[in-house]
């Protein structure tokens, strides 16, 4: 796996989040308050290029650019249990090839983490099942 160590801001940054059972399976929470625009997590996994990932059926593909994905797959990324919402309390950057999630709003304790998938990734996965994003489900 080539990866850049995390920048130095990010780096004393360390979340309580917790796996546990959400409306659209198993979803992300925290544990404690995260502030308005705080580093929450970064999506990790293998980096793989258009070649490794022909044929491949793997939902936790992030593409970073038009030649690079990093497979966030692995149960050790536990930015892969971040749900979609339409109405989402945090926001994905690419920096430098590496996924980071942002919060774009306070989000309490005990609050799940969320964000948009986009357009693409929801007409592949989630558009003929429906979406059960909170927002959705009311």
């Amino acid at each position: 796996m080539n990866r850049l160590p995390l920048p130095k801001k990010y780096q004393s940054v360390a979340r309580r989040l917790r796996v546990r059972r959400a409306a659209a399976g198993l979803g992300l929470f925290t544990e404690a308050l995260i502030e308005s625009g705080g580093f929450v997590v970064e999506y990790s996994g293998p980096v793989l290029g258009v070649a490794d990932i022909r044929g491949m059926q793997n939902k936790y593909l992030f593409q970073t650019n038009p030649r690079r994905y990093v497979d966030g797959r692995s149960r050790w990324n536990v930015a892969r249990y971040i749900n979609h919402s339409c109405v989402p309390n945090c926001e994905v950057r690419i920096l430098r090839g590496r996924i980071y999630i942002f919060s774009i709003c306070r989000i309490a304790a005990g609050t799940e983490l969320t964000y948009d998938y986009g357009e693409e990734y929801f007409r592949a996965f989630i558009g003929s099942h429906g979406c059960r994003c909170r927002g959705c489900l009311r």
